[in-house]
C-alpha cells in the first residue's frame, strides 16, 4: 500500500514548506553586506513577532542545545545554582548541558504525566532565603511527554516568592505553534530552534532577551566569544553571527517567516490547536483500559505541537514499522526513561494541514487493527467530526500547499 510521497509526523524535524526548499537553493551571496545583511535584519524582526518582544534577539549557528548552552554560557558563573523544573526529558536534558559547565544543579521532581506544579515552585523558591538560585530551567512544551507548561504561572510563582533568579524558557517545540509573549508574561530568557514548527531545517538557534538576563550578562563568567551576545552586537553584520552566517539556512528561515506572516500568527496558532484537539479526540476514542491512551491526560496540560499516545509496552516499534512500511507515514517512538518503548509521538506542527494529519491518524488506526492493539473505533470519525464543526459558522479549514490554516471569514 506504501505509495506517494512520505508524510513526516515526527516532532521535529518537520516537513519543509516548497518556498522553504526553493530558498535553500538560492546561490549563495556576499556575507559582509548587501542583501544578506537585510536577510538578517528581517529575521531578526521576525523572531521578535514571534518571541512576542520588543526586546533584542540573536540568532545562532547551532541547534537547540547549542542555545541552551548560549542561554547559561551569557548569563551564569560556574558555581551558580540552577532549579530546574522536571515535566518531561528535555528541562532535565538542559540540566545536564549545565552540569558541564561546572553549574549546580538542583531539580525540582515532577510528572512526565502533568506540568509543572507553580505551587511546589512557589515552596521551594520560599525556602531559598538565602537567594542561592540563580536562574529557573523550564520547557514551555516537552515533546518527550506531550506536556505544555503554564508559563505565566511559573513567573508568577518566582514574583509571588520575591525572587531574583532568572526565567529560562525553552520555547524550541512551541514556538509558531502556542501562544508565548516573551514581554507579557516577563520571562527573562527564552531558546528556540529553527527545526520544528518555524519549517526551517536544523541548525539554527535563536535567543530573546529581556533586561534582567542581560544585566547579568555584564558579570556572567561563563561568557566565550562563539556565544557572546556582547560581541555580537558589534554594528558589522559578521559578527552578528560571530563569523560567517548560515547564508542558506537564513534566506529559509526568512521565507519561513513570510508563510506564517501570510498565514497571520493568530491563524497559525489556531491552526495547530485545531489540529491537536483533532488528534486529542482521536486518541479519547481510541482509549480502553490496558491499551491506548493518552499520556498527558489533563486539559490545558496538552501540547498543541505534538500528542503522547501510550500503547502496551512491547507494541511501540511494531506499531511505527507498520505504519512506516505500509503507509508511508513516520511517528516517532517514546524517548527517555518514562516512555521509551511505551509510547508513540504524534508531531503536528509546522507545514501540516488536516488531510496530513487525518491520513495519519487513519493509518495509525489502521495499525492498532492489524496489530491487534487494545483500542477502540471511532477516533478518525471523531478528528473528522471536530474539523466539519471548526468548518461551520464561517470558519473554513482551508489547506492549500503554501499555508495550510484556518481562515475566520465574516458571517
Amino acid at each position: 500500500m506504501k505509495s506517494g510521497t512520505e508524510l513526516l509526523m515526527i516532532p521535529g524535524p518537520t516537513t519543509l514548506p516548497a518556498e522553504v526548499l526553493r530558498a535553500l537553493a538560492r546561490p549563495s551571496i556576499d556575507i559582509y553586506q548587501g542583501p544578506l545583511h537585510d536577510v538578517s535584519i528581517d529575521c531578526i524582526a521576525g523572531l521578535q513577532e514571534l518571541f512576542g518582544t520588543r526586546e533584542k534577539t540573536y540568532i545562532f549557528t547551532a541547534n537547540g542545545h547549542g542555545a541552551w548552552e548560549a542561554a547559561l554560557c551569557n548569563t551564569l558563573s560556574r558555581g551558580d545554582l540552577v532549579l530546574v523544573l522536571e515535566s518531561g526529558f528535555f528541562a532535565v536534558d538542559w540540566a545536564d548541558t549545565a552540569k558541564q559547565l561546572g553549574l549546580e544543579i538542583e531539580i525540582l521532581p515532577g510528572s512526565w504525566r502533568a506540568a509543572v506544579d507553580p505551587q511546589a515552585l512557589a515552596e521551594r523558591l520560599a525556602k531559598d532565603t538565602d537567594r542561592r538560585i540563580r536562574a529557573v530551567l523550564t520547557t514551555q512544551v516537552d515533546t518527550a511527554s506531550g506536556v505544555c507548561n503554564d508559563i505565566p504561572a511559573i513567573r508568577r510563582a518566582l514574583t509571588d516568592t520575591g525572587h531574583d533568579a532568572l526565567l529560562m524558557v525553552d520555547c524550541i517545540a512551541s514556538l509558531g505553534a502556542t501562544e508565548f509573549r516573551f514581554d507579557e508574561w516577563g520571562i527573562d530568557l527564552a531558546v528556540a530552534a529553527s527545526q520544528k514548527a518555524l519549517m526551517t531545517p536544523p541548525g539554527l538557534a535563536f535567543h530573546a532577551v529581556g533586561p534582567r538576563a542581560r544585566q547579568r550578562h555584564q558579570t556572567a563568567g561563563l561568557r566565550t566569544n562563539y556565544w557572546d551576545w556582547t560581541l555580537r552586537d558589534r554594528p558589522d553584520h559578521y559578527y552578528w553571527h560571530s563569523g560567517t552566517p548560515p547564508v542558506n539556512l537564513l534566506f529559509a528561515l526568512q521565507a519561513a517567516i513570510g508563510l506564517i506572516r501570510r498565514e497571520g500568527l493568530s491563524a497559525v496558532i489556531a491552526r495547530h490547536d485545531l489540529l491537536a484537539e483533532a488528534t486529542r479526540l482521536a486518541v479519547g476514542c481510541w482509549s480502553v483500559p490496558g491499551g491506548v491512551e493518552l499520556n498527558i491526560p489533563a486539559a490545558g496540560e496538552q501540547a498543541n505541537s505534538v500528542t503522547l499516545v501510550r500503547i502496551p509496552e512491547g507494541t511501540v516499534r511494531p506499531v511505527v514499522e507498520f505504519c512506516q512500511q505500509h503507509c508511508g507515514v513516520l511517528f516517532g517512538e517514546g524517548i527517555g526513561p518514562a516512555l521509551r518503548g511505551r509510547a508513540i509521538r504524534i508531531g503536528h506542527m509546522g507545514h501540516v494541514g488536516a488531510p496530513q494529519l487525518l491520513g495519519a491518524l487513519g493509518c495509525l488506526e489502521m495499525a492498532f487493527k492489524v496489530l491487534d492493539i487494545p483500542h477502540a473505533e471511532g477516533g478518525v470519525a471523531a478528528a473528522i467530526s471536530h474539523f466539519a464543526k471548526a468548518s461551520q459558522g464561517g470558519n473554513v479549514l482551508a489547506i492549500d500547499q503554501h499555508a495550510q490554516s484556518i481562515k475566520k471569514r465574516g458571517t
